[in-house]
């Protein structure tokens, strides 16, 4: 039994008396070099009910589709197609696929078709970023929207019928090369890269692996000796994802969004000693119509006057004040208890950072 499998097998026991607060090494990082990778096509879609597109560039694509068959149409007919779409094509390639597995697809439509609903994919190539083929897609699109016409011009559409997906609707025919089976060593990137996190990873796995086992490259990065041989490496590597460790705490941050008024904060954010005032001031303006008559005998018109009521509230100017320390669950429930809106918490926050009274970080989006 080689002597990494051998490590692995030992610190199983210990692995499963893992806090449950910590976090899975699986959950929190990839591995350098293992990727998905994009891949892109172009393609028609027909069987359309008449809701295909008018673009010049469909017809195009027809035209070449059909001389591959030996049908060449006269020069200048305008085939006046109604059931053919031209379409974009989109897919994941997962790593370590190989030729023969499918995968999902999406299509969209590059034209004015108003529905992809019914429609057949007809075969299409999809490349990746080199250029190459590493798929074919072919199927039948499911679309989840619908739309409607009545004869006087109106319609309705329920989301969008313009786009519609094709479980396992490509087949791989090119495996991507991948790093993993390659070196002595491999590199766990964090997702969120932290100096703590980094350095409770390292101290995990040299104290179950032994010592050289792990070193921390920056706040993002860790390098793994790992054995060359493939069932070994995959063996060890499921051992060590699975490691549970304490992450670092994440920095001190308020998220504010502007246009919906959402506030996002973190448990971490904690203030100074301070005192807040903020008065809401209300102004309400009411336009009434009078109408003015004349009197009998009098010379004059009946008019239209407006009549415009200005009323000002200034409301009750209320006064919060916070210990050292508190945490931001108290600022909240206080303003909530008054009745303050979402404008209201945001001005407040802002204005006890500007005063130094807040230890966080305030994003605006």
């Amino acid at each position: 039994m080689s002597i990494w499998i051998a490590r692995a097998l030992c610190v199983i026991a210990l692995v499963m008396s893992t806090p449950l607060y910590a976090e899975r090494i699986k959950d929190i990082t990839s591995i350098s070099g293992v990727r998905s990778n994009q891949l892109i096509g172009y393609g028609l879609v027909v069987g359309l009910d008449g809701s295909g597109d008018r673009a010049p560039f469909t017809n195009q694509t027809f035209n070449n589709m059909m001389a591959q068959f030996g049908i060449n149409l006269p020069p200048g007919v305008d085939p006046k197609l109604r059931n053919v779409a031209a379409v974009s094509i989109t897919a994941e390639l997962p790593p370590f696929s190989r030729p023969g597995q499918r995968i999902d697809i999406t299509v969209s439509s590059l034209g004015n078709a108003r529905s992809l609903r019914g429609g057949t994919l007809l075969f299409a190539p999809l490349r990746g970023a080199d250029g190459e083929v590493y798929a074919v897609a072919q199927g039948n699109l499911v679309v989840g929207g619908f739309g409607a016409e009545g004869n006087d011009g109106s319609s309705i559409t329920v989301n969008v019928p313009s786009v519609g997906r094709i479980p396992n609707g490509a087949t791989v025919e090119r495996s991507v090369p991948s790093a993993f089976s390659g070196g002595d060593s491999l590199v766990f990137n964090l997702d969120q890269p932290d100096f703590t996190t980094a350095r409770a990873m390292v101290e995990k796995i040299n104290g179950l692996m032994g010592p050289g086992t792990a070193e921390a490259l920056d706040a993002g990065s860790v390098r793994i000796s790992a054995p060359r041989d493939t069932t070994q490496r995959v063996t060890y590597l499921s051992i060590i994802e699975n490691l549970e460790i304490e992450t670092g705490r994440e920095r001190a941050r308020i998220i504010i969004n502007s246009r919906t008024g959402t506030i996002v904060m973190g448990q971490n954010v904690m203030i100074e000693p301070v005192a807040v005032s903020h008065g809401n001031l209300t102004v309400t303006i009411n336009e009434n119509l009078a109408v003015s008559q004349p009197n009998a005998l009098a010379d004059g018109e009946t008019v239209v006057v407006p009549q415009t009521e200005i009323n000002i509230d200034e409301g009750d100017n209320r006064m919060f004040r916070f210990a050292p320390g508190i945490s931001i669950e108290s600022i909240v429930r206080a303003v909530n208890d008054v009745g303050a809106a979402p404008g209201d918490l945001m001005a407040i926050l802002e204005a006890m950072k500007q005063a130094g009274a807040i230890k966080a970080e305030i994003i605006v989006i």
